[in-house]
């Protein structure tokens, strides 16, 4: 009878054996895929394997006095011809270009029957991308500044620190505009060419 339980024993541990094994490979190949779909995850999500060459988002550069910008200005054609300009030593590293709007941009002023009407261009130290943009949605950033001169009131436009606050309200609306449609601003400042009340 010994021998008859030693035999059952031995065939049940036989099987118990083997799906065992294949229990524990079956375990370590899950574990495998989970771990390295996590670590796959982690890598597309930048959160590892971020070092040196780890990818910058595409946004314009800055560009130091003399360099060439990898981007064609609006109206650059125009001046194909034209001398390189010649920057001083001093002040940004960083140069300055400008864009005009060529219309005039008119509004009434708020609580007031007056009328302001401003010439305008903006500047940027940023890459030929950032006015290629202005150029682009000229359209809605010219809504967008008709907005804020008409939320202007009557002694903002009389008093310099009036129109120093106007220039800021409008380079953010400017910036606003470009960042709602290519993600990103770039316009350091808003200038007037023209400023007229009446």
């Amino acid at each position: 009878m010994a021998k008859g339980k030693d035999k059952a024993d031995g065939d049940g541990g036989g099987k118990s054996g083997k799906g065992g094994i294949i229990k524990i490979a079956l375990g370590a190949v899950l574990l495998l895929g989970v771990g390295a779909g996590g670590a796959y995850g982690a890598f597309a999500m930048g959160l590892i394997g971020a070092g040196d060459g780890a990818h910058e988002p595409d946004e314009p550069k800055l560009v130091v006095k003399g360099e060439e910008d990898p981007y064609t200005l609006p109206g650059a054609e125009k001046e194909k011809d034209a001398a390189a300009p010649v920057y001083g030593e001093g002040g940004s590293k960083y140069r300055t270009v400008y864009y005009s709007f060529a219309d005039s941009f008119t509004s009434n002023l708020a609580d007031s029957p007056g009328l302001v009407q401003v010439e305008l261009a903006v500047s940027t130290r940023r890459d030929g991308r950032v006015l290629q943009w202005v150029k682009n949605h000229e359209l809605a950033i010219r809504s967008a500044i008709l907005a804020q001169l008409a939320a202007t009131t009557e002694a903002e436009v009389y008093d310099v620190e009036g129109k120093k606050r106007l220039a800021g309200r409008l380079t953010k609306a400017v910036n606003q505009v470009l960042e709602e449609n290519e993600g990103f601003g770039g316009i350091d400042a808003v200038h007037f060419r023209g400023f007229l009340v009446q």
